[in-house]
This record gives C-alpha cells, structure tokens and sequence, in this order.
C-alpha cells in the first residue's frame, strides 16, 4: 500500500472508530467528550472531585527524514525505539489542564498552537490550559522550519502528523479521566548533571566563529590540562508529580530534571534518548505493566541549556551504544522511586493556569558582523577556518540580518495545589532555573524548558558576556536581556495564581 493510501486508510479508520463510539455512548445514555469546559463541579460526597488521565500516543517518524541535534543532518535508518507524545490530562471539577511532553528536540510554536486548537475543538479544554514541550532528544527528526523566528506559513509532512497524533493523545488522556489522587517530591540526584561551560588556564586558545575569542568554552574536551573551573552551576533536583486511581493504581508519573540529554546514539538512529528509558524503569519500579488504562511514565527536561551528564575533570570509560543512557535512567527512576514512597497523595487540588506573551528583540548583527559572513562564505568550501564551525555561522548570521526585529513568545504558568510549574520556549541556563524555584510563590516549583514553542538558547547576560557556543549568533536568536525579561514575567504569572486561584491570559 502506498504512503497516502495508508494515509487514507488510517483517517477512514479513525472516523469509523471515533462514530461506533459515538453510537455506543448514545444507546448506553452516556454522554460524550465536552465540548465546554466543565459546566458542573463534579462531586463525591459533596466535594469536589478530582480525576486524572494519561496516554503515550505513537509520533515516530518514516524512515528517512533527517535527524537533527548536532550540526549534519542523517537520513533515519532504523528505529531503535518509537517517539511519543506522552499526555496528561487533569480535572479539578472546573478546571482542566493538559500537558503533552513529546519526543523531539525542539517544536516550533505554529506546531503547537495548531495541536492546541485540535485539542480545544474536540475535547473543549481552553488552548491558554495546555502545555506542550519538547524533551530535546537529539535522535529524532525534525519538526522546524527554515527560520525559528518566522511561522512556516503552511504545515508540511511531519509538523501535519505531530499536530495530529499530539492532539490524539490529549484527546486519549481526556477520554481516561477517572477519579484520581495526586502527590509530588523532589529528590537530588547530582552525579548525572555537570556544566558543560568552562573557564580554560591563561594562554589557551579558544576561537568563535566570528573571528575573535571567547572566555569560556562548551564541552572542552576530558582531562584537567587546560581546565580551570566550570562557569555556572547544576540543578541536581529531580521533580516529580504522580498520579493513582483511587485504589492505588498508578495512571501517570511525570518528572523533570535538569540534564540536556544524554546520546550515545549510532548514526541513523532513532531514538527517545534516556527520557524514555526512565519512563520504562519507573513503569517497572511501580509494578504498572499491563495495566489499563495503561500508565504513562514521563520525564520533561528542566533548565539545562548548559548542563550535560559528562564530567570532563575525569575522563570516562567508553560505553556501548545506548549504556550510558540506561545507567543514568536507571539511576535518576531508582531514586524517584525511592522518594516516591514518602510523598503525601491528595484527593483533590486547585488547578489553575496562567500565560502572557512576551515581545522580545531579535538579535540583530553589526553591518562589520555580516561583511565578516560574506567573505567566510567567500571562502573555498575547503579553505582552512579560523574557527569552528564558521561557515555554518556565517550563514546564521545572515539569516539573523534578514529577521526581524522582534518576535513573541509563550509565556506558562501552571498550578497544581502548592506546586508551580514554569514553561518557557527556550533551551534555558540552569541559573535562570534556580531563581525561579527560589522566588517562586509555590513551594516547589520546577521550570519545563523547550515548552510551547523553540527558540534556541536562553543565556543570562552574565553568560552572553562570556561568550561560548550558547551565545553564538545564531544559536541564540533574541536580545542579551531576554533571560531577565522571561523570569520577571514567570513570577509575575505565579504571584496572579497564588494571589487570585484563577486562571488568567493576557
């Protein structure tokens, strides 16, 4: 069967299930999915009741499409496991939010604001309520357009299924809600996160790709002969949110920690990365295998745009292929588990939700910057470089030029009873991270980076000055001041939840 005709069949099959469902709900006198929000406080014994739903829906890709995370681009080969959009949806009695943590590495906004607007029309949960994000696994193919700062004017190929299959598993997790419990944790685990931006000793070079040099440097390479100390610090804190039925089945598991990925995937490979891997162990740690609804295991990355899992003082063993993701999954779920056991579950909690957009200045190049581009890409393909990657630079820095000048994003807050959760459409410093935990109104409070949108990295303007791949034009697309601007607006968005306990847009 061709591609479109199996396209065709998929959406025949659809409808068909979707309207026997419908008939059966009618003959029963059960009503459907709303089309509203709730119009009536669901109660049990004259309380509020409180439910929770999940599901894992399938976005794996065709073979073939390109694997983006680093700076070439493979044809996928082989799966080696499926991708997901792993959903949440929970109901307060009045409200309900939804969250779908997918398997990618950066998702444009036009891709999630089209999935939202699915979502409110089939299940009737408000766009303003649902958080959607990106884990940042660099095994998996592409979702983005040519500019990041400029909508694709029309959805193509992949972007058309992940609005689909995104949209699908909210709609599943709504379709599961059932009376439920929540409780969450926090537990360190800190042998798993290093900042990967370095100070190096006096007198080593250190080239940008734009002619000069930087103070710092990203991923310097193993062993203490140039290192000095590293430039900023690590968030060891897993967060966690959990969710049981009423008679102590798991439905969903849902963690953030701050760990940029972890790779050691061969070429052409396509894979989850260790965000999946510690999905499963938690499903296996639980006992919550085979169940049904089936439990959704989760693991969103928190602010670790400059924290990876290496630690470069001590050179490590070579690993095997898809080890050592497995050994920091097991890790971080072993210990979740462990804090798991000591968490207080609740029967019912106050959701509500918070967004505002956010108009920030695209970072523009000086007229010498982009006559610098032109004569590197004046160059002979094979001239020998003066710094790394300076090509590709060259041309992100025209593209810089030819931008705009400001661009708008999605600004999220979440809350969850006493919990606060943070989302924001960069891939952002781990100090940012800990300002937010640390001024936050809800005690605790956990950042989801990569969230509603992509827009590169989100260095503080301490970090800007010290140069490094992360601050590289092109790498980071918006003004020095962003990081700044984002967490006053977060707080400002946590402080209208805990004042107000309403939901709020604006």
């Amino acid at each position: 069967m061709s591609v479109m005709g199996w396209s065709t069949w998929v959406r025949q099959a659809r409808r068909l299930m979707v309207s026997s469902c419908c008939l059966m709900l009618a003959i029963h006198g059960v009503a459907g999915p709303s089309l509203g929000q709730s119009q009536v406080v669901e109660r049990v014994a004259g309380k509020p009741l409180f439910r929770a739903g999940a599901f894992a829906s399938n976005i794996t890709p065709p073979l073939g499409e390109p694997i983006v995370g680093n700076f070439d681009t493979p044809a996928a080969t082989h799966i080696h496991d499926e991708l997901h959009a792993r959903c949440i949806v929970l109901d307060d009695g009045k409200t309900r939010l939804a969250f779908a943590i997918c398997d990618n590495v950066g998702i444009p906004r036009e891709v999630f604001d089209a999935a939202k607007k699915l979502v409110q029309e089939t299940t009737g949960i408000p766009s303003d309520h649902i958080l959607m994000s990106a884990t940042h696994s660099h095994s998996a193919t592409t979702a983005r357009g040519e500019n990041a700062l400029v909508a694709d004017k029309e959805l193509v190929g992949y972007q058309q299924f992940l609005v689909r299959r995104i949209a699908d598993g909210i709609r599943q997790a709504a379709d599961n809600l059932a009376p439920a419990q929540i409780g969450w944790g926090a537990v360190d685990v800190p042998s798993q996160v290093f900042n990967r931006r370095w100070h190096l000793k006096p007198g080593t070079p250190n080239p940008n790709p734009f002619g000069g040099e930087d103070k710092v440097k990203m991923n310097p390479g193993s062993g203490a002969a140039t290192l000095l100390e590293p430039a900023g610090p690590t968030d060891p804190q897993v967060s966690f949110l959990s969710l049981r039925s009423l008679d102590g089945r798991p439905i969903a598991l849902l963690a953030n920690y701050s760990l940029h990925y972890v790779g050691g995937v061969p070429l052409g490979h396509v894979s989850a990365d260790y965000f999946a891997v510690f999905a499963d162990r938690m499903q296996q740690l639980l006992k919550a295998d085979r169940l049904e609804p089936p439990f959704v295991g989760i693991m969103s990355n928190g602010t670790s745009g400059d924290v990876n899992n290496i630690n470069f003082r001590t050179p490590g063993e070579p690993k095997a292929p898809y080890q050592k993701m497995r050994e920091v999954a097991d890790e971080v779920a072993d210990a979740v588990f462990k804090a798991h056991s000591s968490i207080t579950f609740h029967n019912w909690v106050e959701l509500g939700a918070a967004q505002r957009e956010l108009t920030l200045g695209v970072r523009k190049p000086t007229e010498a910057q982009r006559d610098y581009a032109l004569k590197v890409l004046a160059k002979p393909a094979n001239a020998k470089p003066t710094g790394p990657h300076e090509r590709a630079y060259a041309d992100r820095v025209l593209l810089l030029y030819d931008s705009p000048s400001e661009v708008q994003v999605l600004l999220q807050t979440f809350r969850l009873g006493d919990l606060g959760i943070a989302a924001i459409p960069f891939e952002v410093f781990t100090e940012s991270g800990l300002e937010i935990k640390q001024k936050s109104p809800f005690k605790p409070s956990f950042t989801i980076e990569l969230a509603n949108g992509s827009y590169g990295y989100l260095p503080t303007p301490r970090h800007h000055a010290l140069g490094g791949y992360e601050t590289w034009m092109g790498t980071n697309k918006v003004e020095v001041e962003a990081s700044e601007k984002i967490v006053k607006t977060l707080l400002d968005l946590f402080a209208g939840l805990k004042n107000n306990g309403a939901s709020s847009t604006r």
